[in-house]
């Protein structure tokens, strides 16, 4: 399996692109610059089987719809993100303007199913709500590869004094996270890669 991590906007949020032999791809949280991921894209010859949002927060869903217009796919989000994720209130001017929903049907809600298949690539769905209502983390189990979105980072967590963050539920989260196999290699949604191993040894919010 082959990941991707693309900076984007003015936070450095990240956005993951995830494939494997058949080149279909998913794209986790494409928050900003969505030629830069399209143009990654086109590079690694990718077409996109679906879009994961791990929440909802402006940096991490702004190019969605740039994105979906171009290479239409299923999207998949927490219901309890998606209720707010194109409302006025989820913006962070000058930077990020509110998101614009995409033209879609209907959207997939990540908590309906616990595994999840896209093209060749599977994933299970763990809720980790605490920094939004209805942020998760995605993991593909045989790869040891989660995307953990802002609930986990190297060294820190997300923060829970935005609208929805509860400090006590992010809490549970992390020692749901904290239970997991330690090989396990976490790509958060800001800064670098880490290990479950590594994080129950030594950040601080994990012990």
């Amino acid at each position: 399996m082959n990941i991707l991590p693309i900076p984007t906007g003015a936070y450095q949020e990240m956005c993951y692109i995830v494939w494997s032999a058949d080149k279909k791809a998913i794209i986790f949280d494409p928050g900003h610059d969505a030629d830069v991921i399209f143009h990654a894209l086109n590079e690694h010859d990718l077409e996109v089987a679906a879009y994961v949002c791990t929440h909802a927060h402006y940096d991490h869903i702004n190019a969605l719809a740039d994105l979906h217009e171009k290479a239409p796919a299923p999207i998949a989000m927490h219901s309890k993100d998606l209720a707010w994720a194109f409302d006025e209130r989820n913006q962070g001017p000058p930077y990020y303007p509110r998101p614009r929903r995409p033209n879609v049907e209907k959207f997939e809600h990540l908590e309906s199913a616990e595994s999840w298949t896209f093209a060749d690539l599977r994933f299970q769905r763990i809720e980790t709500p605490g920094h939004t209502p209805g942020g998760c983390c995605l993991l593909f189990p045989e790869s040891k590869i989660m995307i953990t979105g802002d609930t986990l980072f190297k060294g820190s967590c997300g923060r829970t004094d935005l609208p929805g963050g509860d400090p006590r539920a992010l809490k549970d989260s992390l020692s749901t996270l904290k239970k997991l196999s330690e090989d396990i290699r976490i790509f958060p949604g800001h800064g670098d890669d880490s290990t479950i191993g590594v994080e129950r040894a030594t950040n601080f919010f994990m012990q």
